[in-house]
């Protein structure tokens, strides 16, 4: 690992896959390899191969910069984008990005409206909301594009078996009356990233079940989609005409018992990395951080790592969290504070300014988000999604104009000119999807 202090990146002219160079001293950074995530995203189009893929980009794409990491999914061949919330979706458009863009997390009085106008497909779960999205569609004179969303088992957002009757006739009748267009029908697992677990075939049925009756309603779906991560990566059975990947999409694997990311060809984007801001000598005895959790054995030297759970690095991986300074694993001694933390390097000589990195890929020896989600019990997701605004995201290998145009038409040719890749046997019975 590098011993010289981490810098910040700067664009240039370089070819698509070479790494920006690092011309300002930074305290810490994160860096983004968006060159990963984009085989990412092509790994994961090659495990669903019929099905078009939503790239999920939620909470500001899990942490890792919703613009940057939504182009560079469309540049590798996502046709969709998804996000949680509409005002995350409409900074998306603001940002200029015109692909398809689906937002799931509606509360009465959010801007339908402006959905409608910057065509969002919106999810709608229950009467409210399709009496909010209808009344802005008359607002806006035009219809909104709604995605209705079954609740078959998860028990969270959705609309229940029982209600599923009385939401559909309402979406029939916008429908009808030029309100609305279902695009989509769609649900999402409870414990797809637990193997063999009987809820998957359960919610499976339910949810053929439920399309099903939507479609004999009358309802014309654009597409079917309820596999997230775990889902694509191992239940084809799910994939229908589109999956929706997130975590696995930014390298981190959806769960341990699933696979590490390298089983799935998977690579981690992010790596964080500070600078060791001081190193001391302290005689044995010596109390560090708050409370003397951690008591010196022996003389030692202590470096501080200027980053803490304002930054994101959990509080719970106090005494256990590992870095990598000067090409040697340490832990966390002591309690992670605010804005800092200590690390205990023994005899090891670290000099100021030296390379801290709290994970990263794993492949040059340092820790992995995973590493972290063991030491604070808790799942990767959590980890990379918590890595606060201080800390500034470098990206590298961003594709550069000419490279971007010239990718981009390749996807055009094999996706259509719509974007939009149709499923083979998307429009027929669900005994179609059994081999998928």
């Amino acid at each position: 690992m590098s011993q010289t202090p981490p810098t910040q990146a700067a664009p240039t002219q370089a070819g698509p896959e070479t790494s920006l160079p690092r011309t300002a001293p930074l305290r810490a950074r994160a860096e983004i390899d968006l060159a990963a995530l984009r085989a990412n995203v092509r790994v994961l189009r090659d495990r669903a191969p019929h099905a078009a893929l939503m790239a999920v980009v939620k909470s500001d794409a899990y942490g890792h910069g919703m613009v940057p990491c939504a182009r560079a999914a469309l540049q590798a061949g996502a046709t969709w984008l998804g996000t949680a919330t509409p005002h995350e979706a409409l900074t998306l458009r603001a940002a200029g990005i015109t692909s398809r863009i689906m937002c799931w997390l509606w509360t009465p009085g959010d801007p339908w409206r402006e959905g409608i106008e910057a065509d969002l497909d919106m999810s709608v779960s229950a009467l409210w909301a399709l009496t909010e999205v209808t009344a802005a569609a008359r607002d806006a004179g035009r219809p909104a594009r709604i995605q209705l969303k079954a609740d078959t088992g998860l028990g969270r957002n959705g609309c229940q078996p029982a209600d599923w009757p009385e939401l559909v006739a309402a979406a029939r009748s916008a429908e009808d009356a030029g309100l609305v267009r279902v695009t989509g029908l769609w649900s999402h697992f409870a414990c797809a990233d637990e193997p063999g677990h009987p809820s998957i075939a359960a919610q499976l049925n339910v949810f053929r079940d439920m399309v099903t009756y939507a479609e004999k309603a009358g309802i014309e779906p654009e597409v079917r989609h309820i596999a997230n991560s775990p889902a694509t990566l191992t239940l084809p059975d799910a994939h229908f005409d589109l999956v929706r990947t997130g975590i696995a999409m930014y390298g981190v694997s959806p769960s341990p018992e699933l696979g590490t990311p390298a089983d799935f060809g998977l690579r981690p984007v992010m790596t964080l990395a500070a600078s060791v801001a001081l190193v001391k000598r302290v005689p044995a005895g010596h109390g560090v951080s708050y409370g003397h959790h951690y008591v010196t054995s022996d003389e030692t030297t202590l470096g501080l790592i200027p980053i803490g759970y304002a930054d994101g690095v959990p509080r719970h991986a106090s005494g256990r969290g590992p870095v990598l300074v000067g090409g040697s694993w340490r832990r966390v001694a002591g309690r992670v504070a605010m804005d800092q933390f200590v690390v205990d390097l023994g005899g090891q000589q670290v000099p100021e300014g030296s390379e801290a990195v709290l994970f990263g890929p794993g492949d040059r020896g340092e820790p992995t988000a995973e590493d972290w989600a063991q030491a604070a019990d808790t799942i990767g997701y959590e980890i990379v999604t918590r890595i606060g605004t201080r800390i500034p995201r470098v990206y590298l290998n961003e594709l550069n104009e000419l490279n971007e145009l010239n990718e981009l038409n390749e996807l055009n040719e094999l996706n259509g000119l719509n974007g939009l890749r149709e499923p083979a046997g998307m429009h027929e019975g669900f005994g179609d999807y059994d081999d998928e």
